[in-house]
């Protein structure tokens, strides 16, 4: 991989399991709470996820951009993935 991804590959791989087994308890009709309470558990795998993919960003490509000068650019790409992760 380009960058060390393999963390959140293995969060990815394991949430998309964890979504098919979701889509199970759906089509079997169990338990409303169950569903919910694995849902849940889903994500917070991809947030998790996307927090390393972030990690991983700032710490290659926006500290790169400081020294090529394009740190402004990257900035604001990390402001504005950051405003679409809090609301």
């Amino acid at each position: 991989m380009k960058h060390d991804r393999r963390e959140a590959l293995n969060l990815l791989k394991t949430a998309k399991g964890q979504i098919d087994a979701v889509i199970n308890m759906v089509e079997e009709n169990r338990y409303c709470v169950d569903i919910s309470n694995q849902i849940t558990a889903v994500t917070a795998l991809l947030k998790k996820a996307n927090l390393d993919i972030l990690k991983n960003h700032i710490e290659t490509c926006v500290i790169e951009s400081f020294e090529d000068g394009t740190y402004q650019e990257k900035t604001q790409e990390i402001i504005t993935i950051l405003n679409k992760y809090i609301k």
